[in-house]
């Protein structure tokens, strides 16, 4: 980008916007579970991993680009690419196909992994790469693999590592079905959004492996115990993702909400739970079942996989309150 920023250096101005990322970072105490992920948000250059993104405005969307002509353009990109908020980097008629994700809502997901050195994870959804690369400036390139659907995004992450000097596995490939050249896997994660738990993960993980996947408005972190079963509990932090492509998808026709008060129509706890429970409870079931547990967060709900049986549940997996995922 060499001498475009108008009155500071590029790199001068990039590495300030990281030092504050990072400051926002803590104050969030995303990685107060792993603090050790501070060092590879201060170091991974994420304005490499986004030559240019787009942000929404009156309309549509406006494109920033860091070969932008105009210098204060560029300067907001590269601003742009260090604030804790996700980017749009890919868009189709409008449709949203590949993002950047929120990097606190990144760390908050890294420290729930529970990684330690000697580590091999599994990320599903390679994205514009920036996620394997702290993965990779953490655990080493040899250790990480990342895995997408889209030749196109396993391209361009590759040169964005290689342009930050990471050369993590690069795999295109339905993420649905992993990695299985590359198992046994002791961490899976993935950045897209699913309805059910993709068996070749349970299968490609070693006995008390971590998966943490977003599902219905929420992540959930399962442990392995082995190739036929895992269990584990939601995080409290909420999540949109987009789709998983080639794979299971959330999805459906609209709900029809009749009934429900508006103040639980707008809550996202409610939400979260019409999420999980669909084609299993009907809006006025679930509003019921949410206003007599006392509208519970997401840490009280947990999936379990089992054989061939994979389930939600409230409180307890063998509890009354238990619903079976889609097929």
């Amino acid at each position: 980008m060499g001498g475009h920023a108008p009155d500071r250096e590029p790199d001068d101005l990039a590495a300030s916007a990281r030092a504050a990322l990072v400051r926002r970072i803590d104050a969030s105490g995303a990685w107060g579970a792993d603090p050790a992920w501070r060092a590879a948000f201060a170091a991974v250059p994420r304005h490499l991993f986004v030559p240019y993104y787009y942000v929404g405005v009156a309309g549509g969307y406006e494109r920033r680009w860091g070969e932008s002509p105009d210098p204060q353009a560029r300067e907001r990109w590269l601003r742009g690419a260090y604030e804790d908020t996700p980017l749009a980097t890919r868009l189709r008629d409008g449709e949203l196909l590949s993002s950047s994700s929120q990097p606190s809502l990144m760390a908050d997901m890294l420290a729930a992994l529970r990684v330690a050195d000697g580590h091999t994870v599994l990320e599903i959804g390679a994205g514009t790469g920036y996620n394997a690369a702290l993965l990779a400036h953490r655990l080493g390139d040899d250790r990480v693999t990342t895995v997408d659907l889209d030749p196109e995004i396993t391209e361009s992450a590759r040169r964005h590592l290689a342009a930050a000097g990471y050369h993590p596995v690069v795999v295109t490939g339905d993420g649905a079905r992993g990695v299985p050249e590359r198992a046994p896997f002791d961490r899976v994660i993935a950045t897209c959004a699913l309805s059910t738990v993709p068996r070749a993960w349970l299968a490609q993980s070693r006995p008390g492996g971590r998966i943490l996947m977003p599902l219905a408005t929420g992540l959930v972190v399962l442990t392995v115990r082995d190739a036929g079963h895992a269990e584990g509990r939601f995080l409290h932090t909420p999540a949109y993702f987009v789709p998983l492509r080639g794979g299971s998808r959330p999805g459906g026709e609209p709900l029809q909400l009749g009934g429900v008060p508006r103040r639980a129509r707008e809550d996202d706890l409610f939400r979260f739970l019409l999420a999980l429970t669909r084609g299993s409870l009907d809006p006025q079931e679930a509003h019921a079942l949410w206003e007599q547990e006392g509208m519970p967060q997401r840490e009280r709900y947990g999936i379990t996989v089992s054989g061939d049986r994979e389930w939600a549940w409230l409180d307890d997996p063998e509890g009354p309150y238990a619903w079976p995922l889609p097929a």
